[in-house]
């Protein structure tokens, strides 16, 4: 836990904070409606005695007391997808609507990006890409498993990314939630630290901020671009949408969130934010006993 040190200075009850992230994470699942509706998958839950509680800020994430979420006749039948609770956060606050054009930068293995299908009805395109090969294979998984059928699957560096693939050039909405140093997920991963170093900090903030101005750039002026992390670290969060913010056309601006946090921070280490930055979100295990999350949404304007 030494290196979660540094965040003291910004994180009130700092050692509820550290007791949180000592302590395992529950097992959550959401409701896939493109399958079923939430009625129903409650019901079959019920059927086959798993013991649950839906959150209280999203009746489709739901919690389950059992050890093997994945080995239930709801997920074998797609009505249900193993997905931390905060990790379903950032397609709710993106709010894709029915026959927009969505991209979901960074992808595999799906659970986000099927979750905007569903919050689309499974109608429009959700352009679901990642860099990696090797997870492109359990992206397609998860697709054909939860009946998203308004997918489109593709392989790239999400920093360069084209659109010639496409008969359209501009998205309605993009999704970054980037390849981060995983600092929030210390109770899912409790080996998230070992080779943490600030080094490895510095170069994926690089890449987060390469793949946010792409997506700012192919969204349409009046789109939204949600930028969200799994990791405390304000390099890898505020700086890199203050980088954002100073090289592209964009806003930061105000969500509702139905989970207890914090505000993005106005500085940090010596290096000051733009006051829109508290708009942002900062989730705390502590706060709702959940993962630890960094959730930013901008609004794309006119050059």
């Amino acid at each position: 836990m030494e290196p979660l040190e540094r965040y003291r200075p910004i994180i009130d009850d700092f050692e509820a904070f550290l007791a949180a992230c000592e302590r395992p994470l529950g097992n959550t699942v959401r409701v896939n409606t493109i399958k079923g509706s939430v009625e129903r998958t409650l019901e079959a839950l019920a059927d086959d005695g798993i013991a649950y509680e839906q959150a209280d800020w999203n009746p489709r994430v739901v919690r389950l007391e059992t050890d093997s979420p994945g080995s239930t006749w709801t997920s074998f039948h797609g009505l249900t997808h193993g997905q931390e609770e905060v990790s379903a956060v950032p397609p709710v606050v993106l709010d894709p609507q029915p026959g927009e054009r969505v991209w979901d930068s960074c992808a595999a293995p799906g659970g986000k990006a099927t979750q905007l299908a569903a919050l689309m009805d499974d109608r429009g395109t959700v352009v679901a890409n990642d860099n990696n090969l090797g997870r492109i294979s359990a992206l397609r998984f998860n697709a054909e498993r939860l009946g998203a059928t308004s997918l489109a699957v593709t392989n790239a560096d999400a920093r360069t990314y084209s659109l010639k693939r496409f008969p359209f050039d501009e998205f309605d909405r993009a999704l970054v939630d980037a390849p981060c140093s995983c600092e929030g997920t210390i109770r899912k991963n409790p080996d998230a630290l070992d080779n943490w170093n600030e080094g490895h900090i510095s170069s994926v903030s690089g890449i987060q901020k390469g793949i946010l101005r792409r997506a700012v750039q192919a969204t349409r002026e009046g789109g939204t671009v949600v930028y969200s992390t799994c990791t405390f670290a304000p390099e890898e969060n505020e700086a890199v949408v203050q980088h954002t913010l100073d090289n592209e056309s964009c806003r930061v601006v105000d969500f509702d969130l139905g989970l207890e946090h914090s505000p993005g921070l106005s500085e940090w280490d010596g290096e000051t934010f733009d006051d829109a930055l508290e708009r942002a979100a900062r989730i705390y295990p502590h706060q709702n006993d959940t993962g630890g999350f960094f959730l930013a949404k901008l609004e794309v304007t006119a050059e």
